[in-house]
């Protein structure tokens, strides 16, 4: 029996690299791919796949959204995260988010496919390059790290959040979300009251800091 792999990244040939890779072997298939948070959502919830390999930083919904929304509607489905970010905080955030796995892009091919299958057994996977680093951290951090990036926004607030910071429009966050434009002001109004913040630049700042986006 193949492993079904959702390929989850923003960058085209990156994809087709891990595509290349990962069909090389006997026992894994690659069924679909998605360029950002919001169709790997969609897709989970329709292909229900065995693993998924998830980048970080992706336009309109980042990794983090990502995973926790896949791991509440497909908790069957794993995810494997491979980012290159490697500082604690990232790892924390997703492992409170539920992936298995979080492994670091200028990794060897064989780690990506010991990996993959790892997790795929029912085991958790960290990468050797970071598992000294962050492992006694996340230890002591785990009983106090909030489920939330940013607890007092809402899971919708969050996604406004992202698509304001990547500097789209209220018009354009409309269209991706289907809701009016005076909703998605309204949101932007909400944020800016709970955050204490006052220009899109300063909420911009904010989503950076909080791992929201990579711009």
């Amino acid at each position: 029996m193949s492993i079904n792999v959702i390929l989850v990244d923003d960058h085209r040939i990156v994809r087709q690299g891990l595509r290349a890779l990962l069909e090389k072997e006997g026992d894994m298939e690659v069924v679909s791919e998605a360029s950002n948070g919001r169709d790997a959502v969609r897709l989970a919830g329709e292909m229900s796949p065995d693993v998924i390999v998830l980048d970080i930083s992706m336009p309109e919904m980042n990794g983090i959204e990502a995973a926790r929304r896949i791991v509440l509607a497909n908790p069957a489905s794993r995810i494997l995260v491979l980012s290159m970010h490697g500082d604690k905080r990232f790892v924390v955030e997703m492992f409170s988010a539920g992936v298995k796995g979080y492994i670091l892009k200028d990794c060897a091919a064989h780690e990506l496919v010991r990996a993959i299958r790892t997790i795929y057994g029912g085991e958790t996977y960290l990468s050797p390059q970071i598992a000294g680093i962050v492992i006694k951290d996340f230890i002591k951090m785990m009983p106090a790290v909030s489920p939330e990036t940013s607890p007092q926004l809402s899971a919708r607030e969050r996604e406004v959040l992202q698509l304001l910071a990547e500097g789209k429009n209220a018009k354009e966050i409309a269209f991706i979300l289907s809701v009016s434009s005076k909703t998605v002001d309204t949101f932007r109004q909400n944020i800016m009251k709970k955050l204490e913040l006052n220009t899109i630049a300063e909420l911009t700042k904010y989503a950076i800091r909080e791992g929201l986006t990579s711009l």
